[in-house]
């Protein structure tokens, strides 16, 4: 059994590793005259950009089982058109891959619209990891959606395919939390390199005087960001690791090799948000609210992930809303409940379970989960008490794992537990196991508890 603070150290090494991004552009083919308006999205978005090895090609791409959806010519639109989508939150808000004359509630729009993720975690915008749409194509879609989203005729003006405007070109910060309400960081305009994955910590204070109670943390991220983690440092940490206030701390070199001096006070972490969406509002239930210490410093934790040509653009907002301590009725607290007993034979499909048994009563408000790219599921489960055995949260998306609350919460009591179920399916010729990249495995459970 490894140490608590390795489990972290190793949380944040795969992190850093990222996502295997597989996705090769192909070349866009000759287009005859006259297609129609489905027929331009296929050829002009849809097979160059969607299409590709690794995404949405065909069934035998390893993100597949993810998102089950295979957008190659001969089945994209009948994949496309009046199904529903693998997203959880898009199935509870109503929405279908695509939705006949509704493009508010087509999911495939929402996940081309950067601007359309200030209401809902659906996930990251597409393309992963490439240039986003213009402006007019997306409006191109938009309007084939509200003509009814039609296989042939042509219902959408083409001349919005030539359009050149990046949607990211006018980035708007958050608006700032209400005076004496909150507390506002950012990480500035920086660059990513072209071709590269560039990750790194910042150690930044928030501002506050005295302690403060966090009900809702607010983030927003400039696209092809992969994730933000915000930490804190366990108090037995080292003092000669406290890192440099205001300085970025790149986990890569130029070479893209480990920067292993920038990732020593990483075993120190403690988990306070986290969010792989490039905009994320969550709310505390009422009364609940996440202490933090007056002056505190925290660590901010950006990864941009950039396979284009040129350099890319990051930026980050994050607002810490605050409420006032008399309004507090019980305090938030973090979950991290891993399991590092993870093998995995070549062309095998497994099942590992881990129990977490509890030495103190809990109410669990929330969970997520962690695992990677051979991660097909991801469930939890409630161990004894009268819910023995109940499933309460599944995944089967490791790019985006859901985020549950619950209301009422979870109540464990001693001696009950969660256990975390995922199963694996090995695509590799070798044996997978738990370790510190994204080619190997993990099995975590997150979330947040208040004590009973």
């Amino acid at each position: 059994m490894f140490p608590n603070r390795f489990l972290r150290l190793v949380l944040l090494l795969s992190v850093a590793a990222g996502l295997s991004w597989s996705c090769q552009e192909n070349k866009t083919e000759t287009q005859p005259e006259n297609l129609g308006s489905f027929d331009l999205i296929q050829s002009k978005i849809l097979t160059p950009t969607c299409a590709i090895t690794g995404c949405h090609a065909a069934e035998s791409d390893g993100t597949f089982v993810e998102h089950e959806l295979v957008l190659e010519k001969s089945v994209a639109y009948k994949n496309l058109v009046n199904v529903n989508s693998r997203n959880q939150n898009a199935l509870a808000d109503g929405l279908l891959r695509v939705k006949p004359f509704e493009p508010e509630k087509s999911l495939f729009l929402h996940k081309l619209h950067i601007a359309d993720h200030h209401s809902s975690d659906y996930g990251n915008p597409m393309p992963l990891g490439l240039q986003k749409l213009s402006v007019g194509q997306v409006e191109f879609i938009e309007q084939w959606i509200t003509a009814g989203a039609p296989l042939t005729g042509h219902v959408a003006d083409a001349t919005l395919l030539d359009d050149k405007t990046g949607q990211d070109e006018n980035y708007e910060p958050l608006a700032l939390p209400e005076p004496g309400k909150g507390f506002r960081v950012n990480l500035d305009k920086f660059t990513v390199a072209p071709n590269f994955e560039r990750e790194f910590f910042v150690y930044k204070a928030i501002g506050n005087n005295n302690d403060v109670f966090v009900s809702r943390f607010e983030v927003k991220m400039r696209t092809n960001s992969h994730h933000l983690v915000v930490y804190d440092f366990d108090p037995a940490m080292t003092p000669m690791l406290i890192p440099v206030s205001n300085v970025d701390r790149d986990i890569r070199n130029p070479d893209n090799t480990l920067n292993v001096v920038n990732m020593l006070p990483m075993p120190y972490h403690t988990f306070v948000f986290g969010t792989q969406s490039p905009y994320v509002n969550y709310q505390f239930p009422p009364g609940v609210a996440f202490r933090l210490k007056g002056n505190i410093k925290l660590d901010f934790n950006s990864h941009y992930v950039n396979r284009e040509p040129q350099s890319i653009s990051g930026e980050v907002n994050v607002n810490f809303h605050t409420i006032p301590e008399n309004e507090v009725v019980k305090e938030a607290k973090p979950l991290n409940m891993g399991n590092q007993n993870i093998s995995v034979n070549p062309g095998e499909r497994k099942t590992i379970q881990k129990t977490f048994t509890q030495t103190n009563s809990k109410s669990i408000i929330a969970l997520t989960s962690h695992m990677h790219e051979m991660g097909e599921k991801f469930i939890i489960r409630i161990v004894g008490g009268s819910r023995n055995n109940e499933i309460v949260y599944t995944s089967t998306d490791w790019h985006h794992p859901q985020f549950v609350s619950y209301d009422p919460p979870i109540q464990l009591q001693v001696g009950e537990g969660l256990m975390s179920e995922v199963t694996y399916h090995n695509t590799r010729s070798v044996v997978i196991r738990f370790g510190l990249t994204s080619q190997d495995e993990m099995g975590i459970i997150f979330g947040y508890y208040t004590d009973n």
